[in-house]
């Protein structure tokens, strides 16, 4: 099972970014799939989840509004749509997935993408 992560980058505030994660050896969606962030100095922490099938979808406080989570089953690839970004959400981006929704402890993890944002 491979999840690679790509599209970080470096913008100034209120730019975007979108993030995907292209899934080899399983399929996106037979699992709940998941966006964490690390950023220096601070614990990880869930960003936005989509469950397996139906496509229920969770975001936390500091993204809701901003953020938006997709994903292609087509392509197997998982999305995430960065608009409006803020300094604070400079950190590095992983994706996830599991059997399980949104918890923190997925089972699967790809190498994340590095985002920065300052002027």
């Amino acid at each position: 099972v491979q999840l690679q992560a790509s599209g970080g980058g470096s913008v100034q505030p209120g730019g975007s970014l979108r993030l995907s994660c292209a899934a080899s050896g399983l399929t996106l969606d037979g699992y709940a799939n998941a966006w964490f962030r690390q950023a220096p100095g601070k614990e990880r922490e869930a960003v936005s989840c989509i469950s397996r099938s139906d496509g229920v979808k969770y975001y936390s406080d500091f993204v809701k509004g901003r953020f938006t989570i997709s994903r292609d089953n087509a392509k197997n690839t998982l999305y995430l749509q960065l608009n409006n970004l803020k300094p604070e959400d400079a950190a590095v981006y992983y994706c996830a997935a599991d059997t399980e929704f949104c918890q923190s402890n997925m089972e699967y993890w790809g190498k994340g993408t590095l985002v920065t944002v300052s002027s």
